[in-house]
């Protein structure tokens, strides 16, 4: 067993962080970030690109749909929204774009992907329920992204239907999210009923079995934690109050591999 110290800085980091309205990204994403497909001046984080590659790489994905927006600096968001507001009012503006500062897309960590065509609109682009864009959407929480504005959850995100846009949360969070049929807010507070050390949330992946809960943040001294350090682990803040806690209990044989990171 070993000893971490969590700083409160930490709560705003991590593949879990909470972007919104309502919560905003406090750190700028300017590094580990590659391009999402061959001579694609899209940008993602590294692991989320890798696994997307992966995905794309099963399906032969690249050959049918495009990366029309990866990662964004602040300028980059700001211009969509001074654009749009121009171009298509705020009403429009307000269920498609996110306020700069509030947007997933600065956090390199989202994507929108479009089925490849003649012409693509940005800001709706489009990804339809069939064909190769769904059996897409079918692998997707497999390897570790979320459709992140499903339909019928406008009131709860804040963001209209967005059926382009993916987020990368990363195993088994994407499996959990999709198969309790959650969004990203909702599962913020589905994981606080397992509070780590007490009560994991216990799924099954590959043969490994997964304990996932949530660590409240506390103190100005930040938050100490216990780790099986025998253990994989991996921590991500909620950008809200506290921690995601996620251990992987594996035979040897069953080592994580890619997607597991």
């Amino acid at each position: 067993m070993k000893t971490l110290t969590l700083t409160n800085r930490q709560v705003h980091n991590g593949n879990l962080i909470l972007v919104n309205s309502t919560h905003r990204l406090l750190k700028q994403t300017t590094s580990e970030l590659v391009p999402t497909a061959l001579q694609s001046g899209t940008l993602l984080q590294r692991q989320a690109a890798a696994l997307l590659n992966s995905l794309m790489q099963q399906i032969d994905g690249w050959k049918y749909i495009v990366p029309v927006s990866g990662w964004r600096s602040f300028s980059e968001q700001q211009q969509i929204w001074d654009d749009s507001l121009k171009e298509n009012g705020m009403e429009f503006t307000q269920t498609y774009v996110a306020v700069p500062g509030h947007s997933e897309h600065q956090t390199g960590l989202a994507i929108d992907l479009a089925l490849k065509q003649e012409h693509i609109d940005f800001i709706c682009p489009e990804f339809p329920y069939d064909g190769i864009c769904q059996k897409f959407r079918m692998l997707a929480p497999a390897y570790g992204f979320i459709e992140r504005y499903p339909k019928g959850a406008e009131m709860i995100t804040g963001i209209g239907h967005e059926p382009w846009h993916f987020r990368y949360v990363g195993v088994p969070h994407a499996q959990i999210i999709t198969e309790n049929g959650l969004v990203l807010e909702s599962y913020m507070d589905f994981i606080k009923n397992y509070e780590y050390g007490f009560k994991p949330y216990i799924t099954t992946v590959d043969n490994c079995e997964l304990y996932v809960s949530y660590l409240p943040a506390s103190g100005v001294s930040g938050t100490r934690v216990m780790i099986d350090d025998s253990m994989l682990y991996s921590i991500s803040g909620n950008n809200i109050d506290g921690f995601i806690m996620t251990e992987w209990r594996c035979t040897h044989e069953n080592k994580p591999g890619l997607k597991w990171a």
